[in-house]
């Protein structure tokens, strides 16, 4: 798709206010008000961990006797309220702040004589901020410079920025960021002005994107090109290897443009954040943010950047309107994310891939509750953060692999094609999809899958048993040397000197739960499994051995629980634990590592020991 024009967007974020009424998340009043545009004036204090400044909204008055405009916020201090009339005059507003509800935090109402066209909300964030976290120089990298990095999704822009804060809609942005001179910023926006360190930032996002996409890093970043579209910022520590690993970066987007259609967003960075960010990567468009544990020095975990770039056409492009569509995002962007790996690294690594999540959904689901495993489920009320399973991602993969197989790859490829460009900058919730699936695709060729198959897939738990079970040829002849290990002991006899790392994982995972300590024994010493610098490789074999009690992997399982905060890679680890009666050991841990994790796996962290 081309790149669109500032007045197409700002009418486009029109389009989402009739979904204002279906997100229970937000307090915002879209209906009778929109912001259009958000300027933020902020420094970043890192001595008292705050952001401090205002937050400008240019407002589109959707109801003509409307004077109220209510925002989201969470623990922000509101300093005053300023509006500017129809004279052009900056004039005190009154607002009133209520109390912190538990989950959408606390509703900011504003009251005006009369509509105005500009507010601003000087304010501060809070140290306790979710959508924040303050690392000292001593918990980074280099350990000369803080650093300080946002994660607005789901509902944590407001912890931030006093916003409309819902995916139903949609703003452009600038902002002015002020830092001590020798730390960096970036925002998801144009880092041009970023290139200079000089403590005082300017940033521009011309295109409308939802306010969890709003993001902001600054820390000692230095920068590098992989290409004329893409580049890493990153400490000085892991840039070169960065650059290294994710060098395929240009070649994605390309293969990307030409099945899905043109990438809008102009550039496509990549800001590398300390080992404690609690996710793999988050799609903040023109500059994604990137977990660490990735880099593993040989492109085997790359599959995260080809995810990340997906968004940028499912999620960023075309958006759910509400966390419980949340699939649309996500499962969407897991499918293209495997077609990308498949068109640069080719069909094979793409099924293996397709087969290791389908394994991990499937060993999800039993521990869910039923109504979690629907696609599109109910929050009722719940932190959307809850929204975040595997089901969203691998069971709505698997839905459009189910209709790709059955429409054939040329069709299929035709309707993303079409969806995409039909809702791009545009926020849709699953009925519309439903809609435009059945209008374009299952009635457009009829009698090959029905609207009631496909409900099934959307509405109903668990997987529908006609659903693709996708098996790799490589993965068959691991089981088949697993089988003869397992049954003869010769360690040796293991063919493993070509594995790749999902040959390993698939390996690893298979083995099983009750395995011997001689063969753990046996696997370490060939493969000092224990210390691979793999952090998929070590998360696998960890879960395995606190399964079974293999006693060499605490030392390194401490170093890997208080050394990363990626909650994938640590959650599942502090549950084993619990459930193998190493509470107290986990704790002693959780304890020790703590301060370096971010408040969202703190949360998750700590729900597990009560």
């Amino acid at each position: 798709m081309k790149l669109t024009t500032i007045a197409s967007l700002v009418a486009m974020t029109l389009s989402g206010i009739s979904h204002a009424a279906y997100d229970e998340h937000t307090f915002g009043n879209l209906n009778d008000v929109l912001s259009t545009h958000i300027h933020l004036d902020l420094e970043i204090d890192f001595d008292n961990k705050q952001l401090q400044g205002f937050a400008e909204h240019t407002l589109d008055w959707q109801q003509k006797n409307a004077n109220q405009l209510v925002l989201d916020t969470r623990d922000l201090e509101i300093d005053k309220v300023l509006y500017k009339d129809s004279a052009g005059k900056w004039r005190q507003a009154s607002w009133q702040l209520a109390k912190d509800d538990g989950v959408r935090g606390s509703k900011l109402t504003i009251n005006f004589a009369n509509q105005a066209e500009k507010v601003r909300v000087y304010y501060n964030s809070l140290p306790q901020a979710s959508g924040l976290q303050w690392l000292t120089p001593e918990q980074t990298a280099t350990k000369t410079q803080p650093f300080m990095y946002s994660q607005s999704q789901a509902i944590h822009a407001r912890s931030w920025i006093p916003v409309q804060d819902t995916p139903a809609m949609r703003v452009t942005y600038t902002a002015r960021i002020q830092t001590p001179k020798d730390v960096r910023a970036v925002m998801s926006a144009d880092n041009t002005d970023a290139f200079i360190k000089d403590g005082d930032y300017q940033f521009t996002m011309p295109q409308a994107i939802p306010p969890y996409l709003i993001a902001i890093g600054a820390g000692n970043l230095e920068y590098k090109e992989m290409s004329h579209q893409t580049a890493i910022f990153a400490e000085p520590t892991i840039l070169d290897a960065s650059v290294a690993e994710f060098n395929d970066t240009q070649t994605m987007i390309e293969k990307t443009n030409a099945i899905y259609g043109e990438y809008a967003w102009g550039r496509y960075d990549l800001l590398m954040l300390p080992p404690s960010f609690p996710f793999g990567g988050m799609e903040n468009p023109r500059l994604s943010f990137i977990t660490p544990t990735v880099v593993a020095g040989d492109k085997s975990l790359v599959n995260l950047i080809a995810h990340e770039l997906a968004h940028s056409w499912s999620g960023n492009l075309v958006t759910n309107a509400t966390w419980e569509d949340l699939w649309l995002n996500e499962g969407f962007t897991s499918y293209v994310e495997n077609r990308i790996m498949e068109e640069v690294f080719g069909r094979d690594r793409a099924v293996m891939e397709q087969a290791l999540d389908t394994a991990a959904l499937k060993g999800q689901m039993p521990n869910l509750e039923q109504g979690d495993t629907r696609l599109n489920l109910k929050l009722n009320g719940r932190d959307p953060d809850d929204a975040f399973s595997k089901v969203p991602y691998i069971k709505g993969m698997l839905f459009l692999i189910y209709l790709e197989e059955k429409f054939g790859r040329d069709r299929f490829d035709e309707f993303v094609r079409s969806y995409f460009n039909e809702y791009s900058f545009k926020s849709l919730t699953t009925a519309e999809f439903e809609k435009y699936l059945a209008e374009n695709l299952l009635n457009k060729y009829p009698g090959i899958v029905s609207i009631e198959k496909a409900k099934e897939w959307i509405h109903q738990p668990g997987l529908p048993a006609d659903a693709p079970n996708p098996t790799s040829n490589a993965f068959i002849n691991v089981d088949a040397a697993a089988k003869v290990w397992l049954e003869n002991g010769d360690v040796q006899a293991l063919p493993t000197n070509n594995w790749t790392v999902h040959e390993w994982l698939h390996f690893i995972n298979n083995l099983p739960r009750d395995l011997s300590i001689d063969k753990m024994t046996q696997l370490d010493k060939a493969y000092d499994l224990t210390h691979s610098t793999n952090d998929e490789l070590s998360f696998a074999w960890y879960m395995l051995a606190v399964g079974n009690g293999y006693q060499p992997i605490y030392g390194p399982l401490e170093e890997h629980l208080v050394g990363i905060g990626r909650r994938k890679l640590i959650v599942p680890l502090y549950k084993a634990l619990i459930a193998n009666g190493k509470k107290e050991w986990a704790l002693a841990v959780y304890q020790k590592a703590k301060p370096g994790y971010h408040p969202l796996a703190q949360g998750t962290v700590e729900n597990l020991f009560k």
